[in-house]
C-alpha cells in the first residue's frame, strides 16, 4: 500500500517546507521593513512578500486535495510529476512577487494550468473507478487502450 503513495507523500512533504518557506520570508520581511503583527500594510517590498504568501497559501489545499485525489485515482507518478512542477512555479510566482507584480504573472499562469491538469487527471480516474465499480467493465479495455 505504501509504494502507492510514496509518491504523492513526498510532494506533500515538499508543499509542506515550501509553505514553511514562504512563511518565514514573511517574517523576515517584517523585521526588515518594520512591520510588526498584525498589521497587514507597510513598504510595498513588504506587502509583495505578505501577498505572495497570502496567495500561495490560499491555493494550498486546492493543491493538496487534487494532488491525491489525481495520485490515488488516476496515476501516481504522472500526479506527482505534476505537483512537483506545480511546486516549482509556485515558488517561481514567490520570487517574482516579492520583486515586482509582473513577474508573477508567466509562474502563476503555469501553476493555474498544472493544477486544472490534476483536477482533469482526478475527474477522469473518478468517473473510471464509478465505471470499474458500477458499470462492471473497464471503460479503458472497452476502448482498445
Amino acid at each position: 500500500m505504501l509504494d502507492q503513495v510514496v509518491c504523492l507523500a513526498a510532494v506533500t512533504t515538499m508543499g509542506v517546507l515550501e509553505q514553511a518557506y514562504f512563511s518565514l520570508q514573511v517574517i523576515y520581511a517584517r523585521r526588515k521593513f518594520s512591520v510588526s503583527p498584525p498589521s497587514t500594510s507597510g513598504p510595498p517590498q513588504f506587502e509583495r512578500v505578505f501577498r505572495a504568501q497570502v496567495n500561495c497559501s490560499e491555493y494550498f489545499p486546492i493543491f493538496i486535495a487534487t494532488l491525491w485525489t489525481s495520485g490515488v485515482f488516476f496515476n501516481q507518478g504522472v500526479s506527482s510529476v505534476c505537483g512537483v512542477l506545480y511546486l516549482y512555479a509556485r515558488l517561481r510566482y514567490f520570487k517574482g512577487y516579492s520583486q515586482s507584480p509582473q513577474e508573477r504573472l508567466a509562474p502563476l499562469y503555469l501553476s493555474a494550468r498544472l493544477l486544472w491538469l490534476l483536477i482533469a487527471f482526478s475527474c477522469v480516474g473518478i468517473f473510471l473507478c464509478f465505471w470499474r465499480m458500477y458499470a462492471d467493465g473497464d471503460l479503458l479495455q472497452l476502448l482498445g487502450a
